[in-house]
């Protein structure tokens, strides 16, 4: 058996206070009360401060941006609810159909995939278009959660059970890889990290797992395309092509400095409006805020991120069930490194790797994926008291 300090969040016993129904009996009127309804308030905070942000952004017109994405937002907000009443059990049983269907898009987007902004990373479904590798990152958390919870608290310390799991990280990373898109494979490979600790792999795994990363970044540096390079030159030194690849980030700090600590106010900055921003109704949407609302609003978003996440991870904590357990872990950790990056990138913090700002940044893929990450989240907290065997089976 682990000591605690290896065992993450297997064995843990912060649980809210147990139902007084079965969790084997939820009626669907039982399951409406239990909603986590603080969570779904700060979710349409943060839609609607999207839309807001993206009203603004367009000239204070619903179009292009502010329309489509409140319409997108409402739909997904639709699902969103109705995915929070399916049983846990339910998503256990499809962790591994909807991995294998993910990795056939990621396999086609190769095949036949629609070409953007120079990578190729869209299918075209004649009616909309999916981004397969947003998809990629819930589905990946329900496989490994499938996949630990499977397993017995022993069997974390063998290094042969650690090898299925880490070849369904690789096998999506690859494919993202290709297409090319770095900053969505850096995600996966962290939400999968948060997943491992989650379920007690040894702290010398991730040691030696850091090492190997270290040891090969030469290589990884000789196989990535020449923008991606100037990207990480322009991190170090931005003002070496102000003009050029220095440009975006350097309009993005100017930004947030001119917002001050109240902002110019709504509609009315100039980085934004004058079209110096790039990117202001996707990437850089943070920095359309800041300049509006300047520090006191920028704080007041991060703090909705700080309750969502605080949020999640109390879901995590509360779940009987380790399935539920990782899957609401890795589903908050991919909140986590979502806002992480997207400030980062646009604050000179890190640097540039187009990841949107979650449930702000317009998008349709993005949005969708992480509406569903919080109907997933909402589900896990509903059915927190379904006890569930390693094989798969309510013992309830």
């Amino acid at each position: 058996m682990h000591n605690q300090g290896e065992m993450g969040f297997r064995g843990q016993a912060f649980f809210m206070p147990v139902l007084l129904i079965s969790a084997e009996h939820l009626t669907l009127a039982d399951k409406v009360r239990l909603v986590n309804w603080g969570l779904v308030v700060l979710i349409v905070a943060l839609g609607g401060i999207g839309i807001g942000l993206l009203y603004s952004a367009g000239g204070e017109s619903w179009r292009p941006w502010a329309g489509p994405q409140g319409v997108r937002f409402l739909v997904g907000l639709v699902g969103m609810l109705a995915l929070a009443l399916v049983d846990v059990r339910i998503w256990l049983r499809l962790a591994y159909p909807l991995y294998g269907v993910m990795m056939g898009m990621l396999v086609l987007v190769e095949v036949m995939g629609h070409i953007g902004m120079g990578a190729q990373r869209w299918i075209d479904l004649g009616v909309f278009v999916i981004q397969p590798s947003e998809l990629m990152k819930i589905t990946l958390v329900l496989a490994l959660a499938r996949y630990f919870h499977g397993l017995e608290d022993e069997e974390i310390g063998r290094l042969s059970r650690l090898v299925p799991p880490v070849l369904m990280v690789l096998a999506p990373v690859g494919l993202v890889l290709l297409q090319p898109n770095l900053g969505t494979s850096l995600l996966l490979i962290l939400t999968s990290a948060a997943l491992f600790w989650g379920a007690g792999v040894r702290v010398w795994v991730f040691l030696v797992a850091l090492g190997l990363g270290l040891v090969s970044l030469p290589v990884a540096w000789h196989h990535l395309h020449d923008y991606q390079k100037a990207r990480l030159m322009t991190f170090v030194n931005p003002e070496a092509d102000p003009l050029g690849a220095g440009y975006n980030i350097l309009q993005s700090k100017i930004a947030l400095g001119s917002g001050g600590l109240f902002g110019r106010g709504f509609g009315q900055g100039t980085q934004s409006q004058l079209q110096f921003l790039p990117e202001k109704h996707t990437d850089f949407i943070f920095v359309v805020l800041a300049e509006e609302w300047g520090l006191v609003g920028a704080v007041a978003l991060l703090l909705l991120y700080a309750g969502l996440l605080a949020y999640g991870f109390a879901i995590a904590l509360s779940c009987r069930n380790l399935f539920g357990r990782l899957a609401a872990l890795g589903l908050t950790a991919t909140f986590f490194l979502y806002v992480l990056a997207n400030v980062g990138m646009v604050s000179g913090l890190l640097p540039v790797v187009g990841i949107p700002l979650p449930l702000v940044s317009y998008g349709g893929t993005a949005m969708m994926t992480l509406l569903l990450g919080c109907g997933l989240l909402l589900g896990i907290s509903i059915h927190r008291d379904v006890r569930i065997s390693r094989t798969g089976i309510s013992t309830s």
